[in-house]
Protein backbone atom coordinates (compact mmCIF):
# COMPACT_ATOMS: atom_id res chain seq x y z
CA UNK A 1 0.00 0.00 0.00
CA UNK A 2 1.15 3.19 -1.06
CA UNK A 3 0.03 6.96 0.04
CA UNK A 4 0.80 9.74 -1.84
CA UNK A 5 -0.08 12.96 -0.60
CA UNK A 6 -0.18 16.48 -2.74
CA UNK A 7 -1.45 20.18 -2.62
CA UNK A 8 1.37 21.42 0.13
CA UNK A 9 3.60 24.92 -0.86
CA UNK A 10 4.04 28.53 -0.06
CA UNK A 11 0.93 30.79 1.26
CA UNK A 12 1.05 33.94 3.26
CA UNK A 13 -0.82 34.29 6.68
CA UNK A 14 -4.54 33.74 6.19
CA UNK A 15 -4.81 32.18 3.46
CA UNK A 16 -5.91 28.70 2.56
CA UNK A 17 -4.43 25.30 1.07
CA UNK A 18 -5.95 21.70 0.30
CA UNK A 19 -4.18 18.80 0.87
CA UNK A 20 -4.83 15.41 -0.40
CA UNK A 21 -3.79 11.82 -0.03
CA UNK A 22 -4.27 8.83 -2.13
CA UNK A 23 -3.98 5.22 -1.24
CA UNK A 24 -2.84 2.69 -3.27
CA UNK A 25 -2.29 -0.83 -3.84
CA UNK A 26 -3.85 -3.51 -2.40
CA UNK A 27 -6.53 -2.54 -0.45
CA UNK A 28 -9.81 -4.51 0.95
CA UNK A 29 -10.79 -1.71 3.44
CA UNK A 30 -9.56 1.62 4.37
CA UNK A 31 -10.46 2.28 8.30
CA UNK A 32 -9.46 5.38 9.83
CA UNK A 33 -7.49 8.35 8.28
CA UNK A 34 -5.44 11.16 8.91
CA UNK A 35 -3.31 13.85 8.59
CA UNK A 36 -0.14 14.59 10.82
CA UNK A 37 2.25 17.43 11.14
CA UNK A 38 5.75 17.89 12.27
CA UNK A 39 7.44 21.50 12.31
CA UNK A 40 11.28 22.23 12.73
CA UNK A 41 12.70 20.85 15.89
CA UNK A 42 9.41 19.55 17.22
CA UNK A 43 7.26 16.08 17.51
CA UNK A 44 5.11 15.01 15.17
CA UNK A 45 1.40 15.79 15.86
CA UNK A 46 -2.31 14.70 15.19
CA UNK A 47 -3.68 17.32 12.53
CA UNK A 48 -6.85 15.49 12.36
CA UNK A 49 -8.26 12.25 11.49
CA UNK A 50 -11.65 10.49 10.59
CA UNK A 51 -12.89 7.25 10.72
CA UNK A 52 -14.79 5.01 8.11
CA UNK A 53 -18.03 6.56 9.36
CA UNK A 54 -17.17 9.78 8.86
CA UNK A 55 -16.51 10.76 11.96
CA UNK A 56 -13.73 13.83 12.60
CA UNK A 57 -11.65 15.11 15.66
CA UNK A 58 -9.11 17.95 15.86
CA UNK A 59 -6.30 19.29 17.55
CA UNK A 60 -7.23 22.21 19.58
CA UNK A 61 -4.80 24.81 17.55
CA UNK A 62 -6.70 23.78 14.13
CA UNK A 63 -10.31 23.55 14.97
CA UNK A 64 -12.44 25.74 13.26
CA UNK A 65 -9.81 26.68 10.60
CA UNK A 66 -9.51 23.24 8.89
CA UNK A 67 -11.71 20.50 7.52
CA UNK A 68 -10.85 16.96 7.19
CA UNK A 69 -12.98 15.12 4.60
CA UNK A 70 -12.44 11.74 2.82
CA UNK A 71 -13.49 10.31 -0.64
CA UNK A 72 -13.94 6.19 -0.04
CA UNK A 73 -14.48 5.69 -3.83
CA UNK A 74 -11.05 6.94 -4.61
CA UNK A 75 -9.67 5.61 -1.18
CA UNK A 76 -8.50 9.55 -1.21
CA UNK A 77 -8.37 11.76 2.27
CA UNK A 78 -8.37 15.69 2.04
CA UNK A 79 -7.49 18.53 4.48
CA UNK A 80 -8.74 21.98 3.89
CA UNK A 81 -6.79 24.51 5.81
CA UNK A 82 -8.41 28.10 5.98
CA UNK A 83 -7.21 31.13 8.20
CA UNK A 84 -3.59 29.33 7.84
CA UNK A 85 -1.09 30.95 10.26
CA UNK A 86 2.46 30.95 10.57
CA UNK A 87 2.80 28.59 12.94
CA UNK A 88 0.93 25.89 10.68
CA UNK A 89 4.45 25.51 8.79
CA UNK A 90 5.29 21.92 8.92
CA UNK A 91 5.73 19.02 6.80
CA UNK A 92 1.96 17.16 6.97
CA UNK A 93 1.87 13.54 6.62
CA UNK A 94 -1.37 11.77 5.72
CA UNK A 95 -1.99 8.22 7.94
CA UNK A 96 -4.07 5.61 6.56
CA UNK A 97 -4.82 2.57 8.38
CA UNK A 98 -5.49 -0.17 5.64
CA UNK A 99 -6.55 -3.94 5.53
CA UNK A 100 -5.08 -5.81 2.40
CA UNK A 101 -6.21 -9.25 3.24
CA UNK A 102 -8.81 -10.72 5.52
CA UNK A 103 -6.14 -13.43 7.18
CA UNK A 104 -4.43 -10.57 8.53
CA UNK A 105 -4.85 -7.28 10.94
CA UNK A 106 -5.29 -3.91 9.40
CA UNK A 107 -1.42 -1.81 9.68
CA UNK A 108 -0.84 1.75 9.57
CA UNK A 109 0.89 3.33 6.52
CA UNK A 110 2.30 7.12 6.15
CA UNK A 111 2.64 9.03 2.73
CA UNK A 112 6.19 11.01 2.12
CA UNK A 113 5.01 14.24 3.75
CA UNK A 114 4.41 17.17 2.34
CA UNK A 115 5.68 21.00 3.26
CA UNK A 116 3.19 23.59 4.15
CA UNK A 117 5.01 26.88 4.69
CA UNK A 118 3.11 30.02 6.09
CA UNK A 119 4.53 33.45 5.59
CA UNK A 120 3.30 36.39 7.87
Amino acid sequence: VQLQASGGGLVQAGGSLRLSCAASGSILVVYDMGWFRQAPGKQRELVARINSGGTSDYADSVKARFIISRDDAKNTVYLQMNSLKPEDTAVYYCNSRVRSSWSRPASDYWGRGTLVTVSS
